[in-house]
């Protein structure tokens, strides 16, 4: 039986395919990089709900202080009208002026449940994500009219949340109003021969008490949801491993470029070592393993300053340039041990070197007197 004809389209050998990637995969805690790029495009979490019983809380706080106020100030309005109107001659009648002034005095009196909504509003805005200012949600995103799009946004994770947060809301605000109005029933009856403030006065305190519960029961779902999202706006950032990598390439670069990079810059170094090799007044070796060149100027130097330091081919090196110039060179094991350990070149040398050195320096100083006029370099 034929097997199937397999059309591999434009495919060619050595092109990258972007593996599949699931949310199983995406094991690794954003990075830095990822958050910043990600509320630079508006992606950040926060709870709707929150704002919403913030802005709850805040005005019904403004209703119980200022309430008594902003009932004398509507009875002073509604006052104001009827007067209007008894004074309006017949066919001079004016709406427009009574609309306008009813308009305006009911605006200065819910100025202020206003003005704290949006205060509030801003405020716990500004306390989730701070100001971020992002143009990237304005501009058009085909996939937010691509059906199967919807499809899956209207069975997520987060549809059904927000389908049992709001089920949940419904079912509490309705049990909570339920009880504490049923609780208030004798209250209520008992009025029924009494005068309309004593009504009024009741409904008043009825209002602000089951207000300040459904608010401050708002408030908890509405944490609960401020969690939520916080999560699922992590889980959203994680990333793959090679999401990782890949980042870490893009920020710093290619690993082969940058070690090609570090070795121009050693080399470099070696280089601008060695050429400040013929300053140095001594040279202390292993005898072949480790060579350090050191320098000593009693004029500007506190201690013996390394000029050179190398191992292996370097301290052959060293020691080359070292006896074309003409420069001491002196075995001593143990303190060439010690400076390859602890010293570093353009340093001066540790203080605990500073002994064993003088007594080197004072033993090279002693031949080069004693050699005085003669060539070549020293062998000590």
């Amino acid at each position: 039986m034929a097997s199937p004809a397999i059309s591999t389209g434009s495919w060619k050998r050595g092109d990258k395919v972007a593996p599949f990637t699931s949310e199983k995969d995406k094991t690794e805690e954003p990075t830095p990089h990822r958050l910043r790029e990600a509320r630079r495009k508006g992606q950040v979490f926060r709870s709707v709900e929150l704002v919403s019983a913030a802005n709850l809380l805040t005005v019904l706080l403004a209703l119980l202080l200022l309430g008594s106020w902003m009932l004398k100030e509507f009875e002073a309005l509604f006052s104001t009208i009827y007067e209007h109107l008894g004074t309006v001659q017949r066919g001079g009648f004016q709406a427009g002026e009574i609309l306008l002034r009813g308009a305006g005095g009911y605006l200065t009196i819910m100025a202020p449940f206003f003005g704290t909504a949006v205060v509030a509003g801003v405020a716990i805005n500004l306390l989730q994500v701070g100001f971020n200012a992002s143009g990237s949600r304005l501009s058009p995103q085909l996939e937010r009219i691509n059906p199967l799009q919807g499809l899956k946004r209207i069975f997520s994770q987060r549809a059904l949340f927000e389908l049992a947060k709001a089920i949940m809301k419904l079912v509490i605000v309705g049990m909570v109003t339920f009880y504490y109005v049923r609780g208030r029933l004798p209250e209520a009856l008992a009025l029924l021969n009494r005068e309309a403030v004593h009504s009024a006065a009741l409904i008043w305190k009825v209002m602000g008490g089951l207000g300040l519960r459904v608010g401050l029961l708002y408030l908890a779902l509405a944490l609960l949801d401020y969690l939520f999202q916080r999560r699922e706006h992590w889980k959203s950032l994680r990333m793959t491993r090679r999401e990782v990598k890949e980042e870490l390439k893009h920020l710093e670069g290619d690993p082969l470029i940058r070690s090609r990079i570090r070795e121009r810059q050693r080399l470099l170094a070696q280089q601008r070592m060695l050429e400040e090799l013929p300053t140095a007044d001594l040279v202390i070796t292993n005898p072949t393993a480790i060579a350090v060149a050191l320098r000593y100027r009693a004029e500007t130097d506190q201690a013996p300053r390394v000029v050179a330091m190398g191992a292996g081919v370097l301290a052959r090196k060293i020691r080359e340039l070292a006896q074309e110039h003409r420069i001491a060179l002196v075995e001593n094991r143990a303190v060439a041990q010690l400076l390859w350990k602890n010293a570093a070149v353009g340093e001066e040398i540790p203080v605990e070197l500073y002994q064993a050195v003088a007594e080197i320096l004072a033993l090279v100083y002693r031949m080069k007197e004693q050699k005085r006029g003669g060539g070549g370099g020293a062998g000590l």
